[in-house]
């Protein structure tokens, strides 16, 4: 039966998002997976604990005894029949487990004997994990160019629209503030750093630099890859400067008006509100230590006033109370103060449309 077996078909099954049956444990699959894999274990974390336990005390046979014994009959049957179904679906696909060793081979033996002969990865997500970390180390070799500029100036819409643009917020689920997260839970950091890699790999046949926006060393609980953070580091910059209106319409959509849908529909009316309160709340109480504790009790209670405001009549416009001061005593002296440390990196300053053509023509 076929195996995969060299880095560069592995990078081609990751670039086309080929599937992979992935039948390592919940517990390993929720530590670091591949976007185009789906968990069907062979084994459950419980039953992969005891096999664990087993091995320690009473070696490799009396383990691989147990394994059998706890996934047979039914269980067996239900499992089989599952990545029988995975496989007619997928017939491009590959099987995968941590090294590509027994527990590929069991579930590939057991697919064969219903007469489906599917392939395995060899080496499994150890062979995958390392194909991404060095393919990712290789491609941040090309040139790289930054988008900065304050809150508000559309960085992120930026990158998305162009071909060599690479969305380091949207993979991070986390738009890299204290306001910055969304409703989508963060990836494991080796989730995070498998899925920024497929995106080089696959953007990578027709570009030949990157851009991203200019973020710190962490998008909320996910650290940028060392390669990552030392090309950014060097980098050019362009700087996005549009008028403080145009940035706080922007903000008041994303922030405001979008957010308070999502949180409506993820939660219900009632428990939406309160948690779209906290997610506000929250974001202040963040950062109390840079405002101090007199002026986040004022922005505070501001907020609260445009909560009741915009639950009132459904205006968001209320919130400009507390976002223009904290735009302007906080966030935009942050990012000015960080910039200036950039200068000579700077290789052009525009609008948002400026910016756009700039990139797309240089």
């Amino acid at each position: 039966m076929e195996l995969i077996h060299s880095q560069q078909n592995i990078r081609e099954i990751l670039a086309t998002d080929t599937p992979l049956i992935d039948v390592r444990a919940p517990i390993e699959f929720n530590q670091g997976s591949m976007p185009a894999a789906y968990n069907l274990p062979l084994m459950s974390d419980e039953e992969r604990s005891a096999v664990g336990t087993c091995y320690k005390q009473q070696g490799s046979q009396k383990a691989v005894e147990l394994g059998h014994q706890l996934v047979s009959g039914e269980i067996r049957d239900r499992r089989i029949a599952a990545w029988r179904d995975a496989c007619i679906k997928n017939p491009q696909g590959y099987i995968c487990c941590a090294r590509g060793g027994m527990r590929s081979h069991i579930v590939q033996q057991w697919l064969h004997e219903t007469g489906i002969d599917y392939p395995l990865v060899n080496g499994g997500y150890k062979a995958i994990r390392q194909t991404i970390i060095e393919s990712t180390k290789e491609l941040l070799q090309r040139p790289t160019v930054l988008v900065g500029g304050c809150t508000g100036n559309g960085k992120t819409i930026l990158v998305r629209e162009l071909p060599d643009g690479i969305d380091l917020e949207g993979i991070a689920h986390h738009r890299g503030s204290s306001f910055g997260r969304t409703l989508q839970p963060q990836f494991p950091q080796a989730t995070f750093e498998n899925y920024l890699g497929v995106q080089l790999l696959k953007k990578s046949s027709h570009t030949a630099r990157w851009v991203f926006e200019d973020e710190s060393k962490a998008i909320g609980a996910n650290s940028l890859p060392e390669p990552l953070r030392h090309k950014m580091a060097t980098a050019s910059l362009v700087v996005v400067s549009d008028p403080f209106e145009q940035r706080l319409q922007r903000l008041k959509h994303e922030y405001f008006d979008s957010m308070t849908r999502d949180f409506l529909r993820c939660y219900g009316e009632e428990q939406g509100w309160l948690a779209y309160s906290e997610y506000l709340h929250h974001g202040l109480s963040a950062i109390r230590r840079r405002l101090g504790s007199q002026r986040t009790l004022e922005l505070t209670a501001l907020l609260d006033i445009a909560l009741i405001e915009q639950k009132k009549t459904g205006s968001t416009e209320a919130h400009f109370t507390w976002l223009c001061p904290l735009l302007n005593e906080y966030y935009d002296p942050m990012y000015n103060y960080q910039l200036d440390k950039k200068q000579e990196r700077i290789a052009f300053r525009g609008t948002y449309s400026e910016v756009f053509e700039w990139l797309t023509t240089h």
